[in-house]
């Protein structure tokens, strides 16, 4: 595991923190961190990257204790809230958080440095402001900033708390291109985040704190469906082509297991029809979609229905509220 804690516990005072988290993530996967403000998100994720140190319990980063030198060495971590010295270039910024790392001055002066440095600034979207003083840059260029000092040291982990609250539409798109570029190439993704689209459409995994303790975790796709949301593990398709008979056709094809899974929700004279089935995982998704071209319809679209994390989100907070209340 990239990530491994055991009753891991940290309060101020005795109050707020969280408490007791037990938690795993794998090796090469984008695990979402999920709880609303004042859960003990950002407490947990100080603990895992040194910050804090825990007052119980204890865990275990890219094999090595929490706090160690050794778990940080190949740990990228964007904090919440950061500031830059408004005095300083992109590329200055990112010497000396490489010196922090523990790079040599003379191999940040080296030709190869310097052409890694550019390519994080590239891979972000801050090559033009490479020479701009940081003073100038608006939140969104900071937040993209602080992402290339995470990723500067190609990291086998990164934590991300927060990473694209001061992004645009567009931004947000491209950072999480860019995470899913960073899994493929076996890079572990810890993502803490109130925004629930980018769990749904990055995160292998999820947790979910609630008043500093955990109250779910696990894969994506089986969290929405032990929530009882009848609706959590649907997905959509929008095809063309449809006809009165494609339904039969499509049901002996499969052997006739379509009617237990999948419903007609509506059809058109013009041949577009949008059906949705219950499905188990993306694969059984994926088996549908070939189904469908195989019968020679067009696939519009295919995606799970919008709307579940978020229902997911609210019904597990205020479950634990209905719970605090009594």
């Amino acid at each position: 595991m990239m990530i491994d804690t055991a009753e891991l516990t940290k309060t101020y005072n005795g109050r707020g923190g969280c408490r007791g988290i037990t938690l795993q993530v794998p090796e090469g996967s984008i695990f979402g961190l999920l709880g609303p403000n004042g859960a003990g998100k950002s407490t947990f994720v100080k603990m895992l990257a040194g910050l804090h140190r825990p007052d119980s319990g204890g865990g275990t980063v890219l094999g090595h204790p929490l706090g160690r030198p050794e778990a940080r060495r190949k740990l990228g971590y964007l904090p919440e809230l950061f500031r830059f010295q408004d005095w300083l270039t992109p590329l200055e910024v990112l010497r000396f958080h490489a010196q922090l790392g523990g790079i040599r001055p003379q191999e940040i002066r080296g030709v190869s440095f310097r052409s890694r440095m550019r390519d994080t600034l590239d891979l972000v979207g801050l090559t033009e402001a490479s020479n701009r003083r940081v003073g100038g840059f608006s939140k969104g260029m900071q937040q993209r900033l602080g992402l290339a000092a995470a990723l500067l040291l190609d990291p086998e982990l990164v934590i991300l708390d927060e990473p694209a609250s001061a992004l645009d539409p567009i931004g947000r798109y491209e950072i999480r291109s860019l995470l899913k570029r960073l899994r493929g190439k076996g890079v572990t993704v810890f993502l803490n985040t109130h925004l629930l689209e980018d769990v749904e459409d990055l995160c292998d995994e999820a947790a979910f704190l609630y008043g500093g303790e955990l109250l779910a975790a696990g894969p994506l796709h089986k969290l929405l469906g032990s929530a009882g949301d009848s609706t959590a593990a649907n997905w959509r398709f929008r095809l063309g082509g449809w006809l009165p008979e494609t339904w039969d056709e499509l049901n002996t094809s499969a052997g006739g297991a379509l009617s237990s899974m999948l419903q007609l929700v509506e059809s058109g004279k013009d041949g577009n029809a949008l059906l949705t089935a219950r499905v188990t995982d993306r694969e059984q998704a994926g088996y549908l979609c070939s189904l469908f071209i195989r019968s020679g319809l067009t696939l519009y679209e295919s995606g799970p229905e919008k709307g579940s994390l978020e229902a997911w989100f609210l019904r597990m907070a205020q479950s634990r509220q209905g719970g605090d209340r009594a």
